[in-house]
């Protein structure tokens, strides 16, 4: 579910938003429904990791891939795919942090609001 939410809210939102929605979006959907945290962490990562791998794909190879081998190449990379790799981890890394703060964030939410006398 946390996948599935991650992964459409993120593809609609970053058609019209920057890319760092994504942190808001990670954070927002494992502070709500994040289960545990090793749900939160992995979740995030493996959407974001799909979605930006499909969506970098969709627009290199009808070019082939000439852009991200220059960038390759300006990068000191020998393939184009590294440039793709490393897109997408720092995607998936940035999106686990946030849906584990997120997580976090509930429960010291929730520990706060159970330890105030009212």
């Amino acid at each position: 579910m946390v996948f599935l939410i991650i992964l459409i809210a993120s593809f609609l939102l970053q058609l019209v938003l920057p890319w760092w929605i994504i942190v808001i979006i990670s954070f927002a959907t494992c502070g709500i429904l994040g289960k545990t945290g090793k749900v939160s962490l992995w979740h995030p990562f493996f959407a974001i990791f799909a979605l930006w791998t499909g969506m970098a794909l969709f627009q290199s190879i009808p070019n082939d891939n000439l852009l991200v081998s220059r960038v390759a190449q300006l990068f000191g990379l020998q393939a184009w795919w590294w440039i793709l790799i490393v897109t997408a981890l720092i995607g998936g890394f940035v999106a686990a942090v946030s849906g584990f703060c997120g997580y976090h964030f509930r429960k010291a939410v929730l520990a706060l609001k159970s330890n105030t006398k009212v």
